[in-house]
């Protein structure tokens, strides 16, 4: 079972200043469980989720195991008319297909590469704020 608490050190600007996010334990279901932030109201959420689901073998192959990490956060955004303003999340999602037998280091390979180009503003900025592949 994950820790209650998690706590992560985010680097909210991209410029080496850490900045720790709460998340609080706030439900379990199977397979999935449930942190929301101190910032987290029923009007304005603030989650952390993290998924499972179990290899299933076929044959000789022992199957990949799936996770996941999924954030979501509302956002005050305008309407289109320029002057309301209406509550939309921003979300973003991490998920892991990996096959049983894949050694740690093969792992932490993966997950190194994600954070590499998460960190790249030069890419990440046009991906995100233009959709430019």
């Amino acid at each position: 079972m994950q820790p209650n608490t998690i706590t992560l050190q985010v680097d909210e600007l991209n410029n080496a200043t850490l900045v720790d996010n709460v998340y609080t334990r706030f439900e379990e279901f199977q397979n999935r469980a449930s942190y929301i932030s101190g910032d987290h109201s029923m009007s304005a959420k603030d989650t952390l989720g993290l998924y499972r689901t179990f290899p299933k073998p076929s044959g000789n192959f022992r199957g990949v195991i799936k996770t996941s990490v999924k954030f979501s956060k509302d956002l005050a955004v305008t309407g289109v008319d320029g002057v309301s303003t209406l509550t939309a999340p921003v979300i973003v999602e991490l998920s892991f297909s990996v096959p049983v037998g894949a050694t740690a280091a093969d792992v932490l390979i993966a997950r190194q590469r994600a954070l590499a180009i998460l960190d790249r503003d030069d890419i990440m900025v046009s991906l995100n704020e233009q959709a430019m592949v």
